[in-house]
């Protein structure tokens, strides 16, 4: 008699709500994998009318800068196919106003609040980073380099190992909470700008950014976006992100990841996981279907249960050749 070899043993059969979704960024504990991506939820007070964004492992905030930024000049949004460019300008009321109205009703929801920053200079990263510090209900901060650095011809901090080493070690030198460096793209080796946060400090990664891009209107002749160009999101980059997800991670396999781009379906998360993330936030998804999150959370456990698989990160790094 052949006795089947552990490999192929059939796994029990599950419930949905035996599976583990738990995840783990280094220090930072999630209940789950599901986040919003930042810029795309704005605080969640809109969503949260409908749905306990509580129940979400963490909401990633929209970048917040030291002053007040009314945005770009419209229009600032298009649509392409399988997805879109925004040049949006990182709208928002600034740390002050955000501390003073946005974060203590997120506190009183109970939402684990992840605050992602944005700076002209290395100096403002480190003066956001000190604002937030022992900030009620914050539990990361993600540092968004993917910015122009004035300081240094506008060049995106995250585009260099240095501007990138040098931005997220101002945030890290003072921040009470773990620090996650959001990576662009638009780079030759990501890995190594990975690599570069690490050695800040940075407790993980948030991978990827949008792809820089441009949409002309053939009949106008005109850019599609005031600022000429912008960044691509949606299905089309998800490639690209998965791609990234799975070379910083086999450089670096200790390195939590949280993998973003494109993500529509629960097929879609797997994927990432499988090719190394640790966590994933959904953005431009929400823009069509403002409960997309709600509905990948559910859907999980349940197609985790189909697969007999228990635990959620048991499938990081997973795929096979």
């Amino acid at each position: 008699m052949t006795i089947p070899s552990a490999q192929h043993a059939e796994a029990p059969a599950l419930r949905p709500d035996q599976v583990d979704l738990r995840v783990r960024l280094g220090p930072l504990q999630l209940p789950n994998p599901i986040m919003t991506a930042s810029g795309c939820f704005a605080s969640g007070q809109e969503i949260d009318r409908f749905r306990d964004i509580g129940c979400l492992g963490a909401v990633v905030v929209k970048s917040i800068t030291v002053e007040p930024r009314a945005g770009l000049p419209t229009p600032r949004m298009a649509e392409t196919s399988s997805g879109m460019l925004n040049a949006i300008g990182l709208q928002n009321p600034g740390i002050d106003e955000w501390l003073a109205r946005d974060l203590p009703w997120l506190h009183a929801r109970g939402v684990r609040v992840i605050a992602s920053i944005a700076g002209r200079t290395t100096a403002e990263y480190g003066f956001l980073a000190e604002l937030l510090r022992d900030a009620p209900g914050v539990v990361a901060i993600e540092a968004n380099i993917s910015c122009p650095n004035v300081e240094d011809r506008n060049i995106v901090f995250a585009a260099s190992e240095d501007a990138t080493r040098e931005a997220v070690a101002q945030v890290t030198r003072v921040s009470s909470v773990p620090v996650f460096a959001k990576l662009t793209p638009d780079v030759t080796d990501i890995a190594a700008i990975a690599a570069s946060g690490q050695a800040a400090g940075a407790a993980g990664v948030s991978v990827i950014n949008t792809l820089l891009g441009m949409a002309i209107d053939v009949e106008t002749r005109r850019p599609k976006l005031g600022a000429i160009t912008g960044g691509l999101s949606g299905p089309a980059i998800r490639p690209v992100a998965i791609r990234a997800v799975h070379q910083v991670h086999s450089a670096l396999p200790d390195l939590p990841i949280i993998g973003m781009g494109g993500i529509r379906s629960v097929e879609d998360v797997i994927e990432f996981v499988l090719a190394g993330a640790t966590a994933v936030a959904v953005g431009t998804a929400t823009f069509s279907n403002p409960l997309a999150t709600f509905e990948l959370l559910e859907g999980l456990p349940v197609w985790l249960a189909e697969h007999r698989v228990a635990r959620l990160e048991s499938l990081r790094g997973a795929w096979r050749r």
